[in-house]
């Protein structure tokens, strides 16, 4: 059982961003390349400078990346170092985790500070996304550190595992949209398993790797790393990271872009129901795109789906492709138009009884490789949103949903409101809210990027998510487009704003749009 829809910028086709962005102080470099704290300067509540300097203090010990499992090791400008961190942040000098971060550091003589990413998931690996999505000879290169990190639970920071790979592929037979109430049951049954199976594996971390421990993370790391505020370029959920780090530190930010907004006013149900329409919006402009109907085209796709969960397609390798590996393929190319051929590809050789092309969108979403290895994102988003997310519906209040969720999207409403059931079922760990809090009263200008045919966060989230923060805080920047994410994707509007923003200081007017 899988939550599909995930807040993150990995599986679209991000584009190299080719220019740069904004101010800081450059006093915490030394000619050696470590960085030492120098303190805060910030008066904000629950602000780290009250920590013990064993942690504020600490120095890196920058050297270079090597190779994982999972991604090669990256070019000579890129360095990684580890940072210790409380594990409770409610006991500052108690026990410590370590958290993986690289950085490439600025290579113009006008450096303005440290840039901070966060690619969304949650559970996006930093250490292996940045050096992929950034040039580091761009203009962002030039002038900022560019840094990035694996946070607490992902990845190479205490990365969290609760399942093996038979195991994962074993789920996959799961009917993540049951039919029957014995698929009902097995449904269930399996979400339960997988929370005692990261019970089993994580123990204690699994208490401690909310998004606010994160955000309190982000706040020892701008001090470790010498800049008097934080600089930070958020994506997909790192939008909501950002918007909770704002709420703690308002004073400690200087200039945050948040891109792909998502919506920190709806609970867990708004956001499956949110991400329905989403999705759904995107599949009918890809339909149009492609000549057809979206009303029909819609329908078709339904019925398609149905002679799957009945009988599941023939592939070319051994496996078969179920309704629920089906429905996950649909999902993966709607995060960017790019991948819109693939899709009408996949869709006409399932029609035609083969599902090989679907199954290896599926793999390529599930982080499946070819030997049948499962990467470990899937475990820490859900670790990190059941620890966010207080609400546990029952099963009964689930199937109340259906019928309004596949209105909004017949494909992928059914998904979504199971989801919001069987997503945190029986979770051993109590979540801790219903919805964050992202006010920042006293924090500078926040641009907010939102993108119209974004399926993941949609577009609506953008203006609820500058409501939140308060007024004269959320500056909204509008990009009629398509896919995941604005920022590098192709508009000379967008890039130019977002830059003059993180270069300058140059605030866009609330409310521009760029087409």
């Amino acid at each position: 059982m899988a939550r599909f829809v995930r807040w993150t910028a990995l599986t679209a086709a991000a584009a190299l961003l080719a220019t740069g962005c904004s101010g800081g102080s450059s006093d915490g470099a030394d000619a050696e390349g470590e960085t030492s704290g120098t303190g805060s300067s910030a008066s904000s509540a629950g602000s780290t400078s009250t920590l013990p300097s064993s942690l504020t203090s600490q120095k890196l010990d920058w050297g270079r990346c090597e190779a994982t499992d999972d991604s090669p090791a990256p070019g000579d400008e890129w360095q990684c170092a580890t940072l210790k961190s409380p594990l409770d942040w409610a006991e500052p000098e108690g026990r410590t985790i370590d958290l993986a971060l690289i950085r490439a550091k600025a290579t113009g003589d006008d450096r303005i500070g440290s840039l901070l990413f966060n690619f969304g998931g949650p559970g996006s690996p930093g250490t292996s996304v940045l050096p992929w999505y950034v040039n580091s000879g761009s203009e962002l290169g030039k002038r900022y550190d560019l840094v990035s990190w694996d946070p607490r639970g992902v990845g190479a920071s205490d990365g969290v595992r609760c399942r093996d790979d038979k195991e994962m592929q074993a789920s996959e037979s799961v009917d993540i949209t049951p039919d029957t109430p014995a698929e009902e049951t097995a449904y269930f049954r399996d979400a339960a398993a997988f929370g005692k199976g990261c019970q089993k594996s994580e123990g204690a971390l699994m208490a401690h790797v909310s998004t606010t421990d994160t955000a309190r993370d982000m706040n020892l790391m701008r001090q470790v790393l010498g800049d008097d505020k934080l600089h930070y370029f958020g994506i997909s959920y790192g939008t909501e990271l950002g918007g909770v780090y704002a709420h703690l530190f308002p004073k400690d930010v200087e200039r945050m872009i948040l891109d792909a907004v998502a919506d920190p006013s709806a609970d867990s149900a708004g956001h499956a129901e949110n991400q329905a329409r989403g999705f759904q919006r995107a599949l009918n402009n890809y339909l149009r795109s492609t000549g057809q109907d979206a009303e029909q085209g819609t329908k078709k796709i339904v019925n398609l789906l149905k002679r799957i969960d009945a009988s599941p397609l023939p592939t070319s390798s051994e496996r078969k492709l179920t309704e629920t590996l089906a429905l996950t393929a649909l999902i993966q190319p709607l995060y960017s138009e790019s991948r819109w051929p693939t899709l009408t590809s996949a869709l006409e050789a399932a029609e035609q009884g083969d599902g090989s092309e679907l199954l290896a969108l599926a793999d390529d979403y599930n982080e499946r490789d070819a030997s049948g290895r499962y990467g470990t994102g899937y475990h820490s988003q859900r670790v990190i949103s059941c620890l966010d997310d207080k609400q546990r519906p029952t099963a009964e209040e689930t199937r109340k949903l259906l019928p309004r969720f596949e209105k909004v999207s017949p494909v992928f409403g059914p998904m979504l409101g199971w989801d919001v059931g069987g997503w945190c079922h029986d979770w051993p760990v109590a979540g801790q809210y219903d919805t964050p809090e992202v006010s920042a009263p006293g924090a500078p200008p926040i641009l907010l990027v939102g993108t119209t045919g974004d399926p993941a966060t949609p577009y609506e989230g953008t203006r609820r998510m500058a409501d939140e923060l308060g007024k004269g805080v959320g500056v909204v920047l509008t990009w009629k487009g398509e896919g995941h994410g604005a920022y590098g994707k192709g508009s000379d509007c967008v890039d130019s704003a977002v830059n003059a923003y993180l270069l300058e200081g140059n605030v866009p007017e609330d409310g521009k749009v760029c087409s």
